[in-house]
């Protein structure tokens, strides 16, 4: 899923610079989503182990065992990804991609923000047949048997609010944005935002649980947290994206 999910997303992305004909070339951007690929990973898994790994002790004094797909001679996969800590990690592969190619990464960011929710879409989907990051126990008609307690199917619930509903919303914005840059700050409060929601159906990590009274999870609080780093980014990009009349 997470090779369809960037396939699908870097299809949309080269679809979307020839629609609206966007002064990008095809080689930077497949360079540029070779970069925040490889910043998603880090940034995702790091991030899973500082705010969720019941283990982080462990992977902090044993570093290399951070993507180690085997635990005691079996193969188990890597476990654990955070998806904030995959958007600092993109933040992070993007600043450091904007010294390579200068004068790129307004426009950059705002395909970027069109295709991720595209991708994302694959990803739930991926934690839906995995039966991964179940949703709350429901009596709902529609709910699905996750070891035999009935819970929202709140994965499907994620892609559409969090994947769907964020990328159609936009696809209609985008030629109404008012500098290049803007799209990435409306993202991050949009996705902040559906997050948020899709939250109260989803059940907290095991290891976690709520993190206060009986309703904020950790991933409601780091949506809040991104949502106003987003705004204040917003604002940072535009101001310069102003100031060089872009």
């Amino acid at each position: 899923m997470y090779i369809s999910a960037l396939l699908v997303a870097l299809w949309f992305a080269k679809w979307i610079i020839k629609k609206d004909a966007m002064p990008i070339e095809e080689q930077v951007l497949d360079n540029y989503f070779i970069w925040i690929e490889i910043g998603i990973i880090l940034g995702a898994r790091i991030w899973y182990i500082l705010f969720y790994d019941p283990n982080t002790s462990y992977y902090l004094t044993q570093p290399w065992q951070i993507f180690n797909p085997f635990q005691n001679g079996e193969f188990v996969g890597i476990r654990g990804m955070s998806y904030h800590g995959a958007v600092v990690g993109a933040i992070v592969a993007s600043t450091m991609f904007a010294y390579k190619y200068p004068g790129k990464l307004h426009k950059l960011i705002d395909v970027v923000a069109l295709a991720v929710p595209v991708g994302f879409i694959f990803g739930r989907i991926g934690n839906f047949l995995n039966q991964e990051l179940v949703g709350r126990a429901t009596d709902v008609s529609w709910g699905i048997y996750v070891d035999g307690v009935l819970r929202h199917p709140s994965q499907l619930y994620e892609a559409i609010l969090e994947g769907v509903l964020v990328a159609i919303i936009l696809y209609m914005y985008r030629n109404r944005k008012a500098f290049d840059g803007a799209l990435i700050g409306v993202y991050g409060v949009l996705y902040g935002t559906a997050r948020f929601v899709a939250e109260f159906w989803r059940q907290p990590d095991v290891q976690l649980g709520f993190i206060y009274g009986d309703w904020l999870t950790m991933g409601q609080l780091q949506s809040l947290i991104m949502i106003m780093v987003s705004i204040a980014l917003y604002f940072i990009i535009r101001r310069v994206s102003l100031a060089k009349g872009v």
